[in-house]
């Protein structure tokens, strides 16, 4: 794709890898731009695996460079809105963003884990915010996310403290759906996204949809915002139908491919 990320693109899925394994994968602002565009390039299809090359997932943000950046407030600025606007991208997309935690992740990297729809972590993983062990606050959701993720009160010590989880602590506090060893790392993600994959693709947008939405709303809005879109799926969407058909029938449903 460019110079920092790799994108391939499989039968089951696409795997994007952070690709600087020399300075642990840093979200720096040409990286933050790269994975936007290839975001954006990303129309409906499979699930999309994110991962890091080498031992990182990714460490954070470029510390070095932002003595720079500090110095120059309105780039700054522009930064933090492309992070955002990158990571709310993941979260609006159609497809199904899993992240594959390989090993370290940190500040920015963890606010990209927490913008994707599933975490598959190493069971030695290191997955922590950490910005404060260096004197920064997160900018890019993760004071926002994390909560939502896991609470307040875990999310303020995890914040606080700077400590890091290993894969399967970070599932016991429900910020991993799963943790595995790590050379059955990748092949768990391809096996899950092969899962996805034979599901209905309006189905699972619709459900990411119907989730990510309804986070934003209250609750009462939310039930409403549900029965409209389940009502609309259900009557005018032909893979509804289709499931219905095929568990009468017993048999496997024929959906319609992702790019159908």
């Amino acid at each position: 794709m460019g110079q920092n990320i790799l994108i391939e693109h499989e039968a089951a899925c696409t795997v994007l890898t952070l690709n600087r394994p020399e300075k642990l994968n840093p979200l720096d602002w040409s990286t933050v731009k790269e994975l936007k565009d290839a975001v954006d390039r990303l129309d409906a299809g499979p699930p999309v695996l994110v991962t890091g090359a080498g031992r990182a997932f990714c460490a954070g943000g470029d510390l070095t460079g932002y003595v720079s950046l500090y110095t120059r407030p309105d780039d700054f600025r522009s930064f933090l809105l492309d992070f955002r606007d990158m990571l709310m991208a993941i979260e609006r997309s159609e497809r199904i963003f899993i992240a594959v935690i390989n090993g370290a992740c940190a500040a920015g990297g963890l606010e990209l884990l927490l913008a994707c729809d599933i975490v598959l972590a190493a069971q030695e993983a290191q997955i922590g915010d950490a910005h404060l062990n260096f004197g920064q606050l997160p900018g890019a959701g993760g004071s926002q996310r994390l909560p939502r993720a896991v609470g307040s009160l875990r999310a303020k010590h995890l914040i606080l403290s700077g400590r890091f989880l290993n894969g399967r602590e970070a599932v016991d506090i429900g910020l991993a759906n799963e943790a595995v060893p790590g050379r059955e790392l990748m092949p768990r993600a391809r096996a899950f996204a092969r899962e996805l994959a034979e599901r209905s693709p309006s189905g699972l947008r619709g459900a990411k949809h119907l989730v990510n939405q309804g986070m934003e709303m209250t609750l009462a809005e939310a039930l409403d915002f549900e029965i409209d879109y389940v009502h609309r799926y259900a009557t005018t969407d032909p893979d509804a139908t289709e499931g219905l058909r095929a568990f009468a029938e017993k048999r496997q449903p024929a959906y319609r491919s992702f790019k159908g």
